[in-house]
């Protein structure tokens, strides 16, 4: 029985954060409001407090489950490559260029939740900066773990491969949340989001480089 009502606590929770998700997708952060996630998933207000304090527990989910996503997606992206600067400068490439998930088509939908994304990231990184860093943490292990193969193979300068990979996401995603929010009123400049990663890449290599 135990199992079966933790079973039920972690589909809603699922459900609950799918239809955020989704609501990100659809409307931005405007549209994502306690009461159209309910509407959308059919579920009573006291399951949603059962499982999150607020909205702010909502989004830091969905950074969680938005996080754990990229996270796999780049370590399928970069098995292949055998040189730790290789592995780490598509990783940051991808985060530059936005490419979290495996590409589908280009609805809009897609930049309408990053903006949202990024405003929220910026926010909770001042009102809850303990609770975002534990949902960036598969992110920033990945990351940690080239440089820590980086300073093996001698590529990547001695320190503590944590505190580098703290420096090198902050870098680019402050970049990114900036880029972001500028194009949230225009129509996305592809050819200048590739030049701007080439260019973050660079910097973190230089940065980096032993």
């Amino acid at each position: 029985m135990a199992d079966a009502g933790r079973d039920q606590f972690l589909e809603r929770s699922r459900q609950i954060v799918d239809a955020a998700y989704e609501l990100l997708d659809e409307e931005g952060l405007e549209g994502l409001t306690i009461r159209a996630v309910l509407m959308r998933t059919g579920l009573a207000r006291r399951a949603f407090y059962e499982r999150f304090a607020g909205k702010d527990d909502l989004m830091l989910a969905v950074f969680e489950q938005t996080i754990r996503r990229a996270a796999s997606h780049y370590s399928a992206q970069i098995e292949p490559l055998s040189d730790p600067m290789e592995r780490l400068g598509l990783i940051v490439t991808c985060i530059a260029l936005g490419r979290s998930v495996p590409e589908g088509p280009d609805d809009g939908h897609g930049s309408r939740r990053a903006a949202a994304l990024s405003r929220e990231h910026l926010r909770l990184a001042e009102s809850r900066p303990g609770d975002l860093q534990a949902a960036l943490d598969p992110l920033l292990q990945l990351i940690a773990r080239q440089l820590s193969d980086g300073m093996e193979a001698g590529s990547v300068r001695t320190g503590a491969p944590e505190r580098l990979a703290t420096l090198v996401y902050n870098l680019v995603s402050t970049t990114v949340h900036t880029e972001l929010l500028a194009e949230e009123a225009s129509r996305r400049d592809h050819e200048r989001r590739v030049r701007l990663a080439a260019d973050i890449w660079e910097f973190c290599r230089r940065a980096i480089a032993a």
